[in-house]
């Protein structure tokens, strides 16, 4: 039944036998779904579950094959994003949908339905980024900022339109601790003022601490509802997965000192590529064989420059600056440094880890053509196709990519089955040296245990890994030794067992090196 005229409904949206179908998948079955006025409601579940389908069936980018939506106690159609927004709807996506070559406020002005001058525009978008801790330049451009910057301008053109309901996918995956401590009060007020959230999130503690309520899907079905405040992380992740999730194991590494270093960045300066971009000043940083080393740090402190360096997407004047197995590839370029042996994940996996209307196994031969000349290339540049197919598929499987087709296209997979595959790929060829920025952003908490362990097992078979992640948790569970990155400049790797989230926190906002040193070292 409707709510009566003139009375809000205590459910602002519920959701009846919500399906989906894509050729023979079933993304959503017959979901059901209802989420209260003023309260922060979580749904959880592996990557492939059916969490982006319903939410884009919420916000009118995917249309239903059955189902209904009741809005404030009313059946609606949400036929487009527009339609959505006018209920009063908004989305902050997990892939951002923003245009790289406009502004931060040209791109919040294409969602907003009037005609406000950008000036306007820009000097809202400011007051709002401080009173909610987000730090924005309204007139960069996007295609110079970071994935945590892109991602504060997503959650700010939410927030300017002022919706009643509020879905998140992955808000803190690209936050620091402080950065989501903030968030969160952010999302405290606006539950406090009746508004409500529909909360999409790998991170389970935070889950705990934010959520009133949770639905758990699990290969498109709901399989439970549940108050996860009253739960465990361990038994919420037993919901979304069907069984506990392996936990991370790192042996201690023996014999370390004695390694030989296989990557090493020495004396590494880099003057900024645009006005928007960080310098890199005087960083120099050696990763053995059999080691992990973490590079912590706040979203856009120079860690996408740092990685551009170190992969070859941007030369260096000095061929020492960087070394490969022994090998000054500071002039190299990305083909030339894997083929030292070298393998790179870049933070972006849509566009950048990933061609997006390429097929899974042409991405592959993509990155891979250069090193893997013989098994993939035949006589005269011929393309063996059956073996990049064999290989593509030896990844999936190894991985647990969850697809819809034997063989899709990058964009048709959920960003954690993107993710695992583009992680895959590089393991499959058991680099000498691995260099990953964010690896297990919005990925499912068994995917993510999988990744690290896959990452600790390389190391621990005499690879030298390097891991640039904004996730603390990450970081602490995986490294042998963690360095932290600030304005351009990286801090000594402090080793982990000396290393604390109070010690690395304080690196990450500036403080110098020497007034966090561990407390061993104090008289």
């Amino acid at each position: 039944m409707g709510a009566q005229p003139g009375a809000a409904a205590a459910n602002l949206l519920e959701v009846r036998g919500l399906t989906k179908i894509f050729g023979s998948l079933k993304a959503c079955d017959h979901v059901d779904l209802t989420v209260r006025r003023g309260e922060i409601h979580a749904l959880l579940g592996e990557n492939g579950a059916g969490k982006s389908t319903l939410v884009k069936m919420l916000f009118g980018s995917l249309e239903p094959n059955a189902g209904e939506i009741f809005w404030d106690g009313q059946p609606v159609r949400i036929a487009s994003p527009h339609a959505a927004r006018k209920l009063g709807i908004g989305m902050v996506f997990q892939h951002f949908s923003l245009f790289d070559a406009l502004t931060a406020a040209e791109n919040i002005a294409l969602s907003l339905d009037d005609d406000t001058p950008i000036a306007t525009i820009a000097a809202k978008a400011q007051a709002l980024s401080h009173s909610y801790g987000l730090p924005l330049d309204p007139y960069a451009l996007v295609g110079d900022l970071s994935v945590g910057e892109r991602q504060r301008i997503e959650i700010i053109r939410c927030l300017l339109q002022v919706p009643q309901l509020i879905i998140l996918d992955e808000p803190t995956s690209v936050l620091t601790p402080q950065e989501a401590d903030r968030l969160f009060e952010t999302l405290d007020r606006l539950r406090a003022e009746g508004k409500s959230i529909l909360y999409i999130s790998h991170r389970l503690e935070e889950v705990k601490r934010m959520c009133d309520s949770a639905t758990v899907l699990r290969h498109g079905k709901v399989v439970g509802h549940c108050d996860p405040r009253r739960e465990t992380a361990s038994s919420l992740a037993r919901m979304m997965v069907g069984n506990d999730v392996q936990a991370v194991v790192r042996e201690p590494a023996e014999g370390m000192d004695k390694a030989p270093v296989l990557l090493e960045v020495k004396k590494l300066s880099r003057a900024p590529a645009t006005s928007f971009s960080i310098p890199l000043r005087d960083i120099s940083l050696g990763v053995r064989a059999g080691e992990v080393i973490g590079i912590a740090g706040v979203a856009g402190n120079g860690q996408g420059e740092f990685f551009e360096a170190v992969s070859g997407e941007m030369a260096q004047a000095d061929a020492a600056s960087v070394r490969i197995r022994g090998k000054d590839a500071g002039r190299l370029s990305i083909s030339e440094r894997r083929r030292l042996g070298a393998a790179f994940v870049p933070e972006e996996r849509l566009g950048h880890g990933a061609a997006p209307r390429m097929k899974l196994s042409e991405n592959l031969l993509l990155s891979r053509h250069a090193t893997d000349d013989k098994a993939f290339i035949g006589p005269g540049g011929t393309i063996r196709t059956g073996a990049v197919d064999a290989a593509a598929q030896r990844i999936i499987a190894a991985m647990d990519v969850r697809k819809s087709a034997r063989d899709p296209e990058a964009a048709a997979l959920s960003g954690g089955n993107l993710q695992k595959f583009i992680i895959g790929r590089e393991l499959d060829r058991r680099p000498a040296v691995m260099v990953v920025n964010q690896p297990t952003w919005g990925v499912d908490a068994g995917a993510a245990a999988k990744i690290r362990q896959a990452l600790i097992g390389l190391a621990r078979a005499g690879s030298a890994v390097l891991v640039i992640s904004q996730d603390l948790d990450e970081l602490f569970e995986i490294s042998d030794a963690i360095a932290v990155m600030h304005n351009g400049q990286l801090s000594k790797p402090l080793p982990i067992a000396e290393a604390t989230f109070e010690k690395i926190g304080l690196l990450m906002g500036g403080a110098e090196p020497g007034h966090v040193e561990p407390a061993m070292e104090v008289a």
